[in-house]
């Protein structure tokens, strides 16, 4: 049996079974970001134990760490589709070119990124608002954290180029790996070693760097994966460049905004007091829980939905979409629930502040209210990226993030003088606005798939 086959035949069974498919997909990828969220959460918890302060400080890097995150998932889903069509399309050669640049794209990122926050890192943390008394500590952190940015990057675009050829489980096993580690190491160095709130990041880089070269033995050494690399006779095409961009900018826009959009309200909030940014960040945490579900289908969509756009299987992409839509939304419901039912518990869990709990109980609530709406949003914005399609996602971000929800925040704050409720507010109309415009969008766009295939096959 030759090389190609075991991915020939994946491919074959994603065609005949499409909503097996995306649960083959998804389920490692939601296991996969459980494990990330339960470090996060438990992360948060070693954290809020030395203190409001603490957690503030963190939460200042949060939107940094997002900014360095959002560029290279954008970067990521662009390769994940282009990788797709062109398994979809059976053209190895270039699914093979596309991930070697892929791997190009991911070291001139992590240079750039690597080299300013090392140069500017603490300068940026002053200017988006970290008060003096939290800049020193806030500094160390992402400090440290910074030294990892090529393990995080590189690891991301590793797992972008398996989740392309239609492999979830082996990076969910690394990448889970990876964060158990991260979990162990985390009161080792917070507590048992008293390094603090740097520890917390010694822990991190740690954990990346073991999953950067567990990924490297894999994908170089092993071979695990339908994708080769052939870096002795690499050389840059500015086309398979283009298929990737035309996605991965526009996502990587998308993130960044998202970054400047928790930037602001980060510095709206820090107007009424350290303690409800702290509260936010919980907030944030259980964000997490409700996204996970959200996030793992509306990536097996790219994956699909690029597969079959490739393999020009019209039928096959308006049934997924259908059932993906429809069963994010109602995943999404049943989680929102629970965590509306539970909040109470959940939050006492992070600090045992009774402000920071109310106020993080009041966000919770009022946000599982528009998770539903988000999830369509979001699942709609992935199917367009696995048509090739990127500039949508920014638009849709735009309008959600910096045309509605923080000028309205603004207003409402500062203006009007309303209290914190008014900003949860302003994100539950933008979730909702949002939602409107990514269905449009994605109604047009495969209005214009069915074109193009009813004229390629006329002649």
């Amino acid at each position: 049996m030759s090389e190609l086959n075991p991915q020939q035949s994946r491919f074959s069974d994603f065609l005949k079974n499409p909503s097996k498919a995306l649960w083959t997909l998804a389920t490692p990828i939601m296991v996969g970001m459980l494990a990330q969220t339960l470090y996060s959460v438990v992360d948060m918890m070693f954290i809020g134990r030395l203190g409001g302060d603490a957690i503030a400080a963190v939460a200042f890097n949060m939107p940094l760490f997002f900014l360095v995150l959002g560029v290279t998932v954008g970067i990521g889903s662009g390769v994940t589709a282009s990788i797709a069509r062109f398994v979809g399309a059976k053209q190895k050669s270039n699914a093979d070119n596309s991930a070697e640049h892929a791997l190009f794209l991911g070291i001139i990122i992590s240079g750039i990124l690597t080299t300013l926050g090392l140069l500017y890192g603490r300068n940026v943390l002053s200017l988006i608002g970290a008060p003096d008394s939290l800049v020193d500590l806030s500094w160390l952190y992402l400090r440290i954290n910074v030294l990892g940015i090529p393990f995080l990057v590189l690891s991301i675009l590793f797992r972008s180029i398996m989740s392309g050829e239609g492999d979830t489980k082996s990076p969910m096993i690394v990448e889970g790996s990876g964060t158990i580690l991260n979990i162990i190491l985390d009161p080792i160095f917070i507590f048992a070693l008293g390094f603090g709130v740097p520890g917390a990041a010694m822990a991190s880089v740690i954990s990346r760097g073991i999953v950067f070269f567990v990924f490297v033995y894999m994908l170089f050494f092993k071979k695990h994966t339908y994708i080769t690399f052939n870096l002795k006779d690499f050389s840059l095409s500015g086309s398979i460049l283009a298929d990737i961009v035309k996605v991965g900018f526009p996502a990587s826009v998308s993130m960044v905004v998202m970054s400047i959009g928790q930037l602001s309200f980060n510095k709206i909030l820090v107007h009424f007091s350290t303690d409800t940014v702290a509260a936010y960040q919980i907030g944030g945490r259980l964000d997490m829980i409700v996204f996970m579900p959200i996030l793992s289908i509306a990536v097996g969509m790219t994956t699909l939905v690029g597969m079959f756009y490739g393999a020009n299987e019209p039928q096959k992409v308006r049934w997924i979409i259908r059932y993906g839509i429809q069963r994010s939304f109602m995943i999404t419901a049943l989680l929102s629930i629970a965590i509306y039912s539970f909040a109470p518990v959940i939050v006492k869990g992070f600090s045992s502040d009774a402000f920071i709990q109310a106020t993080a109980v009041r966000y919770i609530r009022l946000m599982t209210l528009i998770y539903p709406l988000v999830s369509i949003g979001l699942t709609s914005g992935r199917i367009l990226q696995g048509f090739g399609l990127g500039f949508p996602m920014l638009v849709i971000t735009l309008v959600r993030v910096l045309i509605v929800a923080v000028p309205l925040a603004l207003v409402f704050v500062f203006v009007y003088e309303k209290p914190v409720e008014w900003v949860w507010y302003s994100m539950m109309t933008s979730a909702g606005l949002s939602m409107f415009v990514s269905l449009g969008w994605l109604k047009y766009a495969f209005g214009r798939f069915l074109t193009v295939v009813s004229s390629v096959g006329k002649e």
